[in-house]
């Protein structure tokens, strides 16, 4: 397109510049890197690519990258290949273009059913062609001269089916946008809103501009938006945040790059751009950035250029708090180069960046021109390694390690869109070159979730290549095959968006609003963002995808069972087709509950002792871990790095649970207090339980819960772990997750550790702060018989002294009476303290158990859910007499299956016993012991874990090991040995119940029996 001066001068882009003069303060870049040649044509580098073996159809691509061997820790970024897409006429491809958008078009209609329109790509507007530098000489400009400019901006739009790998393009009903380039688009629901941009005449207008997929026959609208908006802008990011904030950032309005957020809410009309000023540090004024959205509502913006022209490396997450607060947060991981034009798109929690200028004709080169951000694992990956360091070198076949691929992907201008786990890339610009090729590639950390799924889904790749058919989620076949393997979204995706009404008064009105936006599978409303905070979790989502159904029978000798994950699925001709399930060590008893499945996979941080990494986030199988809890080594705490930390939000203490959260909420940075003296004193403990009592008085016995969430076992005191495991996996701030994923402890809060003070009044202030979002229930210690006698008194007299300690002891013991007893999440799983003994055969009679309760004057059923145990493995069935005490039983394998059964239940997860690993199954995987303290007493050397539950119900065990004690520190000082004698004292006098599968000491003091 021409740009005329006043243009031109506000673009400092190496690859576009006007030929006008440039005003004194535009810098000279330009693209002479390479021989320019017309546009359309390829250059060298890629002729050879595309030529080579490199060139696949997706299909291969696919099966070459699941034969790869599994890897443990974040997956590194994915390798493209070329897809060789069908079209009937040459019109019907894109063609040669840069500065234009590829957008993903959810599914219209149920799979199978009339009218059905599959996923779908939409490409619109871009350049089509280059101006400046001559193609006769082939030389680039000097210096100082004319650069490259965009021309031939278009209108148009071209659609790609993914399911039959073909281009068409489309001429929808209305008035369309005017011809643009480095312009915004991003889907709402079936419909891309077009916003901004550059033209022929300069800026495009602000106007939102709607394509309607929802109907055979598209149709561009003009949405109708009141007061002042963004303005006309070029070079700015815009996406859907939440599925119902548009959300538009940055760019340049002509004169300068900008910083600003704006927002409009598409669920409320009449729709109005409204200026967001976000609290926390987000980025600088810039352009050419990218942004996407994570499914749970976070929005990462990632690189750009600054007003100095100078390429950015820094990402940002912008979230909306629940109280309609935006803040700004300073995403982990080191960036492994700065870049601007590149392109970004979320797949689960991963984003995939991808190609990028630097600057002076450079592009962003070797394996760093594919990078990955993982979310949940707070780490960069390029296409060799996890990222410690920014790459700094220069493209070369070794640098690439060979890898001819990694060229294709040295591009600048280009779009990228995600359907599924696939990431699709079209066009762009390379060395003066415009390029019309369409990339794919597979994100991989799904599909590693099992090795024997691995394998089938190998061997299955060979055969479905070699019949055309298509793998992974989607098919690509050649036209002349014309077959596909469709496959439906799995539950809880978003594939259909709501109907948009006829128009009214032609193209002036549109609704734009997901209030209807239809879920597969189950097939729900979307009411919004709440949903949307339900529906996903980003840690549980980075490793915790559905286990891969390989449709084969006894591959490599795995073996043939029914899928109990979802029931047979149903072929096109009727037949029922089985899963292959890998062997488990301990035979089939470990096979998961249906619906409900305990992933194979547990996340483990290991302390290390040196890098910058620190802690090493590492996923380890559960069939493993009896030799892994071996291999760890110990080491320090990783050090605070500016690269890893999120912002810490000002708060405003004016209250006790902000005081206590202020104080307290420190996952990065607690340390135990030198002084004993508790911060709070007993007036603020009183307004605390004050509080938390009210909240939990109106909530019933048994909480009904939902996914996804994160479960918490046995505290005990062990502040520390408490924050090791908010530092390694999430913290219920509004810095942290909070927003996105619920938490439930599940009792046991106090005694044994020397900080049950924190630990209590911490989570007290968390549920007040988040009453529907932080959920506690009772454990056998949160009673004043007990804790009178293993440690709570004896630190509340220690260290508030003995009249106000007395008084808090009692006053928080008042306050356990009233604790919820057990919680059902989802209707499926239910988390207890202890156990159902002999007497629970119901969930009612838990329901039944009335509030305020003391454990003297409760019903067996009431000792039974908080202290009972299963027996020592599955062998063991029936009742047995339970080592804590008389009257205490522990329950067999044969009583969960029949308790599950009564109340349509899969699975029982419960505390209240110390385990090697921190979490331990048993009754075939229908039951799951959960412990969260490491180290228990000091003598255990146990790990501590946490369960993620996510939306699918895939459950993820995250673990902590135990750390040694610091060489020098106040837990060390001499001082520190005398204040904590009581606590040293009292666990020799009274030992810990043995860690689960160990023997029961003989007249054991700390068994119920003694006491």
């Amino acid at each position: 397109m021409d740009l005329d001066a006043s243009m031109a001068a506000t673009d400092h882009d190496p690859a576009v510049q006007s030929a006008s003069s440039a005003p004194a303060e535009m810098d000279g870049e330009q693209i002479g890197e390479q021989s320019q040649q017309p546009a359309g044509s390829q250059d060298t580098s890629t002729a050879a690519v595309t030529g080579s073996s490199t060139t696949t159809t997706a299909p291969q691509q696919v099966a070459q990258a699941q034969q790869q061997s599994p890897v443990v820790g974040p997956r590194h970024a994915p390798t493209y290949s070329v897809v060789n897409a069908n079209m009937d006429k040459k019109e019907d491809g894109p063609g040669p273009r840069c500065g234009h958008t590829l957008t993903n078009v959810a599914a219209v209609g149920e799979e199978g059913a009339p009218g059905y329109i599959g996923p779908r790509l939409i490409l619109f507007g871009g350049a089509t062609a280059l101006e400046g530098n001559s193609a006769s000489t082939g030389t680039p400009s000097s210096a100082g001269s004319a650069g490259i400019r965009l021309a031939g901006a278009t209108a148009d739009v071209h659609c790609y089916d993914v399911l039959t790998n073909k281009w068409t393009r489309i001429t929808p009903f209305g008035e369309p946008p005017t011809p643009r380039a480095a312009h915004v688009a991003t889907a709402v629901g079936t419909m891309v809103v077009i916003q901004g941009g550059i033209g022929p005449a300069g800026l495009s207008a602000e106007d939102l501009h709607v394509l309607d997929l929802t109907q055979q026959r598209p149709r561009w609208h003009r949405v109708v938006v009141q007061g002042p908006g963004p303005g006309p802008r070029y070079g700015h990011v815009m996406a859907l945040v939440g599925q119902r904030y548009l959300m538009a950032i940055g760019g340049n309005d002509g004169k300068r790059p900008l910083s600003d957020v704006w927002a409009l809410d598409t669920a409320a009309k009449p729709y109005e751009w409204r200026k967001l000023e976000p609290e926390g540090e987000g980025p600088p004024p810039c352009m050419y950035a990218t942004a996407s959205a994570r499914s749970d509502g976070l929005l990462l913006l990632c690189g750009g250029r600054d007003a100095n022209s100078v390429p950015l490396a820094s990402a940002y997450g912008l979230a909306k708090h629940r109280d309609g607060r935006w803040e700004w947060a300073i995403a982990p991981g080191v960036s492994p180069s700065p870049r601007y034009q590149h392109a970004a798109v979320f797949v689960n929690a991963r984003l995939h960046v991808s190609g990028g200028a630097l600057g002076g004709g450079r592009m962003v080169e070797d394996s760093s021109s594919v990078a990955v951000l993982d979310t949940a694992a707070g780490v960069w990956c390029d296409t060799k390694s996890v990222v410690t360091s920014p790459r700094t070198g220069r493209y070369s076949a070794d640098a690439a390690g060979g890898d001819a691929a990694v060229e294709l992907t040295r591009r600048c201008r280009h779009a990228a869109a995600a359907v599924g786990d696939l990431i699709f890339i079209y066009g762009g610009l390379r060395g003066g070159v415009l390029l019309d090729d369409l990339l794919v590639a597979e994100d991989l950390a799904a599909a590693e979730t099992t090795s024997a799924a691995s394998h089938a889904a190998a061997a299955a790749a060979a055969s479905n290549v070699q019949a055309g058919r298509a793998l992974g989620r989607y098919g690509f076949v050649d036209e002349r095959t014309r077959q596909t393997m469709p496959e439906a979204a799995p539950d809880g995706s978003v594939v259909l968006g709501n109907p948009v009404a006829p128009p009214v008064n032609g193209d002036m009105y549109t609704d734009i609003s997901t209030e209807n936006a239809m879920l597969s599978g189950p097939r729900r409303t979307n009411k919004g963002v709440e949903y949307l905070v339900e529906a996903a979790a980003a840690e549980a989502q980075a490793i915790s995808a559905t286990l891969a159904a390989a449709k084969a029978r006894q591959v490599n000798g795995e073996v043939e069972l029914p899928d109990r994950d979802r029931g047979a699925e149903a072929t096109p001709s009727g037949k029922q087709i089985s899963t292959l399930i890998k062997p488990d060590s301990a035979g089939s008893n470990n096979i998961a509950p249906a619906g409900v499945r305990l992933h194979h996979r547990a996340v483990v941080v290991a302390a290390e002792t040196g890098g910058a990494l620190g802690g090493m986030v590492r996923q380890l199988s559960i069939d493993q871990f009896e030799n892994e809890g071996r291999r760890v080594s110990y080491g320090t705490p990783e050090s605070a790095t500016a690269a890893r930390k999120l912002l810490d939000r000002q708060m405003s203490i004016n209250s006790v649970p902000k005081k206590v959260v202020a104080h307290l909420l420190k996952p990065r940075g607690w340390k135990p207090p030198v002084r004993r003296q508790f911060f709070l004193d007993c007036n603020e403990i009183a307004d605390l339980c004050d509080s938390a009592e009210r909240i939990f008085s109106s909530e019933p016995s048994v909480l009904q819960l939902k996914a996804p969430i994160k479960i918490f076992g046995d505290l005990h005191g062990q502040f520390g772990d408490l924050m090791r495991l908010f530092d390694e996996y999430g913290s219920p701030s509004t810095a942290g997750d909070i927003a996105y994923i619920d938490y439930l402890f599940l009792g046991d809060y106090v005694d044994r550790g020397q900080h049950s003070l924190e630990t209590m009044t911490l989570l007290l202030a968390l549920k007040v702060e988040y009453p529907n979002n932080v959920h506690l229930i009772r454990g056998n210690h949160e009673a004043a018989d007990i804790n009178a006698l293993f440690g709570f008194r004896i630190e509340c007299i220690e260290r508030m002294g003995e009249r106000d300690g007395i008084w808090v002891w009692h006053r928080i013991n008042r306050l356990f009476n009233w604790l919820p007893l057990a919680a059902l999440i989802e209707k499926k799983i239910i988390c207890m303290h202890g156990g159902i003994g002999r007497s629970i055969n119901h969930v009612e009679q838990i329901e039944n158990l009335q509030r305020p309760i003391t454990m003297e004057a409760g019903s067996i059923v009431l000792m039974d859910l908080l202290w009972s145990d299963p027996t020592e493995n599955d062998s063991v069935e029936g009742l047995r007499p339970n080592a804590r005490g008389p009257g205490l039983v522990t329950f067999g394998p044969d009583r969960v299956m029949e308790f599950c059964n009564n109340n349509d239940l899969q699975l029982i997860v419960r505390a209240h016993e110390c385990v090697m690993d921190g979490f331990e199954r048993f009754a075939q995987g229908h039951l799951i012991t959960l412990f969260s303290a490491t180290n228990y007493c000091g003598t255990a050397n146990n790990a501590g874990a946490i369960l993620v539950l996510g939306r699918d119900l895939v459950v993820v065990p995250k673990l902590i090991h135990p750390l040694p004690p610091a060489i020098s520190s106040p837990e060390a000082s001499p001082e520190r040995h005398i204040e904590d004698t009581w606590m040293q004292e009292l666990n020799a006098n009274r030992p810990p119940t043995p860690t689960r599968g160990r023997p029961q000491a003989t007249n054991d003091r700390g068994s119920l029996a003694w006491i």
